[in-house]
């Protein structure tokens, strides 16, 4: 190449310097490139000076790679850099070795400590081949002559920061360099206290960037490098350290600030507290001014000094502190950063910073915003204040409620108790809010609900074994006279009913029942409030009752049944009707499997009792509805099937087309050979007849009222009263020809013969359970002159 000229290298060496920078090439290969900077400065001599500065990354890059031959064919090719360029070339090498200094990689920092410290060997006409092992890491070797000659070859400015420079390289992370950086300080510099001083400005500069570096072993080496400046200079450095950290904390440099801050903590750490108190008021107005920071980074590296400063001095930090990050909320332009300073702070040291903040922010005015910002850090340390905090914050919610500044207290509210998730800060949410719902007060009741709703649908916190509480006193506020405490409470009781799985809603049934029972005897009216709140009804309740009905055990379906028709009883019409669907669907449905009567009968009570409520409202489920009743009409229990028969009543009243049930009653009665369910389906047929009566065909009375007179001589009494209740309803509706057939030749008839079985019947007819029998005057003369004991239970009315 040196035949070729200088021409020819200005071509080839682009692409050698870039060859030689790749990765992805053999070693071997890169090997031979690096190789060509060890012999192309001495074939070109002066003529490659152009080429050095390109080349020195490549130098050091090679210094890293991870095989061996490739690194030292690297450092003889620097070292035949530094040995022909030393003096010629200074301005082109050192920029790169500084550099090195500082890399990330360990190794390239190695290297450039061994290539500097053979530039200053050469500059300074000193040999470093000489041992420096001494018992104090402190002795120099160095002289003044030599410490004038690097002076006058670098300059006053590069010269210090070579020395700082290698002077964290003596806290490297890496023992290689922290012991190749020592040998090199030792042999250059004379004197350690008085060069350091000399470097002092130069060095903090690249400290307080290694200490905000993202970077973990240039954190590590700028901590260390400034623990051991402290040491090594004393607490009388100080003077000369604070006023350079001052002047850090006013760059525009984010990271420089943010070194700031870990630097003051690192010196905190190795200064006596005696020093740190001295030194006190140029220190805290620095902490202050950090904490308030425009930039996020530098207010958590403040807030570990403060911790620091903290550890130091004691309760003297948080006096010098706290106060005026709290007075400089109240100004516009730094309130953000003052708050997200305190944050900062609470974040680091909330067991000491909270008890000191607390009393101040619940004073009135309460502050909840700081309080709401400051508990998203604090913590456990939050629940040992909270029975003083809930008190401040039910009174400031009550003030703003109703006002445009409500959303925004509700907000803090919520972030103070979201916060909050041991258990022992659950409890002490739960009970204190649940007693500040039984006040007089209403405002307080108010913002107390408010608070619960919020905590029961935001939290995240598992707050089963406080479940029975919760209930039971959220339902107890469905009797409140108040709209905001009862919409409050409904809407907590329904956010926790829908978290709640199959086997917490089975255990919460019997207390859920009894709870319903008490606040419907607190009720001053026939209806719970709670309960007819417009377009939300009982559904707050009902997926309880409903999984109730549906899984669980036969107790728990008895008693899931008799709390839903007691929920019905104290429910409006209105309120209902939204839920009618889901309340019927599974009564009907378990009613269908079998179980125990004692189940079968609270879901029929249950479904009339929801049957003479909202009545039309279950025309969709007529078909199904019908079809169980009559299925249970044939139930061997009698209890079962009475009620079965009462809610056919009922249900009639809903039915367009009576014919058809009223034909399968009567088949029912005919065909039955248990005395007891024909008995049953008596009774139901007098339900039927006094609820749908009126709307049965000519062709089906006169077939009901033959089958009801031919039993009006039945063997067993029980049938004869039956059938006789059931023609007495029956009278009713008879047109006046087939009630005058009935009088006359079944009835009045009766009453006049002597024997006993026309008595028995006349009796019958004459003496019926509920129901009246309707005739015209023309034979009121002649009812009323029988002498009998019965008379009294006839009531004659005008037809």
């Amino acid at each position: 190449m040196a035949g070729l000229g200088v021409e020819k290298l200005e071509k080839l060496m682009p692409e050698i310097v870039a060859t030689a920078s790749k990765v992805d090439i053999a070693p071997h290969v890169r090997d031979g490139y690096i190789m060509m900077f060890n012999y192309l400065p001495i074939t070109f001599g002066e003529k490659f000076i152009p080429y050095v500065g390109p080349i020195i990354p490549c130098i050091l890059k090679a210094l890293a790679d991870e095989n061996e031959f490739v690194r030292d064919t690297a450092l003889r090719a620097g070292q035949r850099i530094i040995s022909m360029y030393a003096e010629t070339a200074i301005a082109l090498l050192l920029p790169q070795l500084e550099q090195g200094l500082f890399d990330d990689l360990w190794r390239i920092r190695f290297s450039s400590v061994q290539l500097l410290g053979d530039l200053l060997f050469h500059i300074s006409g000193v040999t470093g081949k000489m041992t420096t092992e001494t018992a104090s890491e402190d002795d120099n070797f160095g002289t003044a002559q030599s410490n004038k000659a690097i002076i006058h070859a670098l300059g006053v400015e590069r010269r210090n920061r070579v020395l700082a420079g290698l002077y964290m390289g003596r806290s490297d992370t890496q023992l290689v360099v922290r012991q190749a950086s020592l040998h090199v300080w030792k042999i250059v510099v004379s004197n350690t206290p008085r060069t350091l001083r000399e470097i002092l400005p130069t060095l903090f500069g690249l400290l307080l960037g290694f200490l905000a570096s993202t970077c973990a072993d240039k954190r590590t080496i700028a901590a260390r490098t400034l623990g051991d400046l402290v040491r090594k200079l004393g607490e009388k450095i100080l003077p000369e350290i604070i006023p350079i950290l001052e002047e850090g904390l006013r760059s525009e440099k984010s990271d420089k600030r943010q070194g700031v801050c870990i630097g003051l903590s690192e010196i905190m750490k190795s200064t006596s507290r005696d020093a740190v108190l001295c030194f006190s008021e140029p220190l805290v107005p620095t902490v202050r001014k950090a904490l308030c920071d425009p930039l996020e980074e530098v207010r958590e590296a403040a807030a570990k000094t403060f911790e620091q400063l903290h550890s130091t001095i004691g309760y003297q930090a948080l006096e010098d502190i706290l106060p005026f990050l709290l007075k400089q909320l109240d100004d516009k332009e730094t309130s953000e950063f003052a708050l997200d300073g305190l944050k900062q702070v609470m974040a680091v040291k909330s067991r000491v910073v909270l008890p000191y903040l607390v009393p101040k922010l619940i004073s009135p005015p309460v502050n909840t915003r700081v309080l709401a910002f400051l508990s998203t850090v604090a913590g456990d340390a939050l629940t040992r204040h909270l029975g003083i905090i809930l008190p401040a914050m039910m009174s400031a919610l009550k003030e703003k409620l109703g006002t445009g500044e409500e959303q925004q207290e509700m907000a803090n509210c919520q972030a103070v108790i979201l916060s909050v998730e041991d258990e022992a800060g659950q409890r002490i949410i739960i009970e204190d809010l649940l007693e500040a719902t039984r006040s007089p007060e209403v405002g307080l009741r108010q913002a107390a609900a408010v608070i619960l709703n919020i905590y029961c649908s935001k939290t995240r916190a598992d707050y089963t074994a406080h479940l029975r509480n919760l209930v039971s006193g959220l339902i107890q506020l469905f009797n409140d006279t108040n709209s905001v405490v009862l919409n409050e409470s409904w809407d907590a009781l329904n956010a926790i009913t829908k978290k709640l799985d199959a086997g917490n809603q089975l255990a919460l049934i019997e207390d859920l029942h009894r709870d319903i029972r008490m606040v419907g005897n607190e009720a001053t009216g026939e209806n719970v409030p709670g309960f007819c709140i417009p377009k939300k009804g009982v559904t707050s309740i009902l997926p309880v009752l409903r999984e109730g009905v549906l899984t669980g055990s036969s107790e728990q379906k008895e008693e899931a049944a008799k709390a839903l028709g007691l929920v019905i009883k104290l429910t409006s019409a209105d309120a209902l009707k939204p839920s009618v669907v889901s309340i019927t669907g599974p009564l009907i449905r378990i009613l269908g499997d079998r179980f125990s009567w004692n189940v079968k009968v609270a879901l029929l009570e249950t479904l009339s009792l929801l049957l003479a409520k909202v009545g039309i409202a279950l025309k969709p489920f007529l078909p199904q509805l019908q079809t169980t009743f009559t299925k249970a009409l044939q139930d061997p229990n009698r209890v079962v099937r009475l009620k079965a028969a009462d809610a056919l009543g009922k249900l009639i009243t809903i039915h367009a087309k009576v014919d058809p049930l009223f034909t399968e009653l009567l088949n029912g009665i005919r065909t039955s050979e248990d005395s007891g369910v024909r008995d049953t389906m008596l009774q139901a047929l007098r339900f039927v007849t006094q609820g749908a009566g009126a709307k049965v065909d000519a062709a089906v009375r006169k077939n009901i009222t033959t089958v009801l007179l031919g039993m009006l001589g039945h063997d067993e009494d029980a049938t004869r009263t039956a059938s006789a209740g059931c023609l007495g309803e029956l009278c009713a509706f008879l047109t006046e020809e087939e009630l005058s057939h009935v009088l006359h030749n079944h009835l009045l008839g009766m009453l006049w013969q002597t024997n006993s079985d026309s008595q028995k019947r006349g009796k019958s007819v004459m003496n019926p359970d509920r129901g009246f029998l309707c005739v015209h005057y023309d034979y009121e003369h002649q009812i009323c002159q029988y002498s009998g004991g019965w008379v009294s239970l006839i009531r004659v009315v005008s037809a």
